[in-house]
């Protein structure tokens, strides 16, 4: 992701080599899924997702380490980022 840290805007991008379903969740340092930031056909080549540091809820999240996850049918990564208020 870029910027990272960030506040309060980060754009996460991934590669895919070819058109596959894929989910990219963020989590918090405990573990808990906080917002689903993509959810649908990533299309072959470079996707580039935005994620303004709000949860699934609506609500902005507080100050940390946050994880994201890609995962497709294939291939899952995960990574980490900080969120500085």
């Amino acid at each position: 992701n870029y910027p990272n840290p960030f506040n309060p805007v980060t754009s996460i991008s991934f590669t895919v080599p070819v058109t596959t379903p894929a989910t990219l969740d963020i989590f918090n340092i405990l573990g808990m899924k906080v917002a689903t930031v993509f959810n649908g056909m990533a299309q072959a080549g470079r996707n580039d997702v935005v994620w303004n540091g709000t949860g699934d809820d609506g609500h902005a999240v507080a100050s940390g380490i946050y994880f994201y996850r890609l995962k497709t049918a294939a291939f899952e990564q995960t990574r980490k980022m900080v969120l500085m208020k």
